[in-house]
C-alpha cells in the first residue's frame, strides 16, 4: 500500500467544519436515500445505512430528517430518484482523480464538474483512464487517545489490514473490505473511539508534485468537492 496522503486529513478537517455548518446534511441524506432504497430500510440488515445513520448521529443531525430520508428511499414518501456515478480526470501537477457524483440530473452534474474541471485547472478524462490507478479498500479513522501505533498494531493482528497511519491524533487504518466491520466492533469493544468507517477509492501508489503546484492542488480539490452533487472526491497525491 501507498500509505496515507495529506489530502485525507484535509477532508477530515473540512468534514468537521461543513458538519458544524450544517453543510454535511444535504449530501448525507441523499446517501441515506439511495441505500435505503438499495437495501433497505432496516439499519440492522443494512450494514451501510447502519455505518450512514451513526454518521448522522455524530454530526447531530436531527431523526426527523432520517427518518424522512429513509422513508423517501423505501418508498413510503414521495422524493427525488439519485443516480450514483463516478468521474474520473486529472487536477493540477497531473494528479489523477475519481469524483463519486450522486445526482437525480446526470446532464446537470457533468456539466458542473466539467466546468469546475476546466475553471480550476483540471480537466476530466474518459471512463477507465484513472480507475486502474485505485482500489475499494476500508478505510477506518480512530481517535488515537494515548495509543501508539504498536498498541494498535496488536490489535489488529489478526485482520487483512494494509497500512496503518497515524496524523495529527487520529490513526487511518486501511483494510480488506471484508475486515472493515470486525476491526471496527473490535475495537469499539475496546472502548476505542471509532471516528468513520468507510470503503473509499484508495490510490494503488501516491505521486508527490512541488510545494507550489499542491497546495494548487488542495484548493482544487476543494473545490470540486463543494460541487452539490459530489459526495466524494479521492486522488493519488501523497
Amino acid at each position: 500500500m501507498s500509505g496515507h496522503s495529506k489530502w485525507s486529513t484535509i477532508k477530515h478537517k473540512k468534514a468537521a467544519l461543513d458538519a458544524k455548518r450544517g453543510k454535511s446534511f444535504t449530501k448525507l441524506i441523499k446517501e441515506i436515500t439511495v441505500a435505503a432504497r438499495v437495501g433497505g430500510g432496516d439499519s440492522n440488515a443494512n450494514p451501510r445505512l447502519r455505518t450512514l445513520l451513526e454518521k448522522a448521529k455524530a454530526i447531530n443531525m436531527p431523526m426527523d430528517n432520517t427518518v424522512r430520508a429513509i422513508k423517501k428511499g423505501t418508498g413510503e414518501l414521495p422524493g427525488v430518484s439519485y443516480e450514483q456515478y463516478i468521474y474520473e480526470g486529472y487536477g493540477p501537477g497531473g494528479i489523477a482523480i475519481l469524483a463519486e457524483v450522486l445526482t437525480d440530473n446526470k446532464n446537470r452534474s457533468a456539466g458542473e464538474l466539467r466546468h469546475a474541471f476546466a475553471a480550476n485547472g483540471g480537466n476530466l478524462a474518459e471512463a477507465g483512464s484513472v480507475m486502474w490507478m485505485f482500489e475499494k479498500m476500508g478505510v477506518i479513522k480512530v481517535e488515537a487517545g494515548k495509543l501508539t501505533e504498536d498498541q494498535m498494531l496488536e490489535k489488529l493482528l489478526d485482520f487483512d489490514v494494509a497500512d496503518l497511519t497515524l496524523d495529527e491524533g487520529l490513526f487511518y487504518i486501511t483494510c480488506n473490505p471484508k475486515s472493515m466491520e470486525a476491526i471496527k466492533q473490535v475495537l469499539t469493544n475496546d472502548q476505542v473511539k471509532v471516528e468513520s468507517a468507510e470503503l473509499e477509492w484508495t490510490p494503488k501508489t501516491t505521486m508527490k508534485i512541488g510545494d507550489e503546484e499542491a497546495k494548487k492542488a488542495y484548493e482544487f480539490l476543494t473545490n470540486i468537492e463543494d460541487l452539490d452533487d459530489i459526495q466524494n472526491v479521492y486522488t493519488n497525491l501523497g
